[in-house]
């Protein structure tokens, strides 16, 4: 089956998520896909394509989708996301995930980048579903979006393996809120594990921004996350 553009419904409001089904096996793990600040763009697609190709079910859905259509500035996007509605959208694509026929959809994983990161780091404590957590590059973990604790503030909650991908560069997260993040993980025994990358900052895995791509780091973080999603997602 192709990738494509499929449509589901949370909060009685119409979402698209873009999807990739491969077939030939009656039951696949699947992964959700973060957006970042630039939406299920070109970047965000072409992750989906990839892990499609390593025959994962992959599934981005537009985190904007409650918000105009000509909004053109992301960082206001990004300030009228909250997290209930981020959660809400979040599990409508697992629940689409799962109902698909063929093939079944076993264990699920989460990857996000920039904000998606965030996002991955919140489902990964708002959801058990999620067996396996990869965040790249997590900006505003440790601050609210909305009424809800803040996804630092929910680190008790996680209940599956977290690895993350960080630059030195960084600012947000900076290399001193990685090391908040990783010791109350570690405080709350949480099993993660954490790279950081000397010579790249934030966004070092998008190739469709020449300033910020870092090839080393985004080639050896992607087979990293590789590796782990194929330890953790087992159907």
């Amino acid at each position: 089956m192709p990738v494509r553009w499929d449509a589901t419904e949370v909060m009685g409001k119409k979402m698209r998520v873009y999807i990739g089904v491969p077939d030939t096996q009656p039951k696949r793990a699947g992964i959700l896909v973060a957006q970042h600040g630039g939406g299920v763009d070109g970047f965000v697609q072409d992750v989906v394509n990839r892990l499609f190709r390593r025959g994962y079910v992959a599934a981005a859905p537009e985190l904007y989708h409650r918000q105009p259509p000509d909004m053109a500035d992301n960082l206001e996007r990004i300030g009228m996301l909250k997290d209930d509605e981020i959660v809400a959208d979040m599990n409508a694509t697992i629940a689409h995930m799962k109902g698909l026929k063929e093939p079944a959809v076993g264990p699920v994983g989460i990857v996000g980048f920039c904000m998606g990161g965030r996002v991955s780091y919140l489902m990964a404590a708002a959801n058990s579903e999620i067996k396996a957590c990869t965040v790249f590059y997590g900006g505003n973990i440790l601050k609210p979006w909305g009424a809800a604790p803040t996804p630092f503030e929910r680190t008790k909650d996680i209940k599956c393996p977290v690895i993350g991908f960080f630059g030195v560069e960084d600012t947000n997260p900076s290399p001193e809120d990685v090391q908040k993040i990783d010791a109350e993980m570690t405080r709350l025994g949480k099993p993660h594990e954490f790279h950081t990358y000397h010579g790249a900052g934030h966004a070092f895995q998008n190739f469709l921004d020449a300033a910020r791509y870092r090839e080393r780091p985004a080639r050896g973080s992607w087979t990293e996350m590789l590796a782990f999603f194929g330890q953790h997602l087992k159907p």
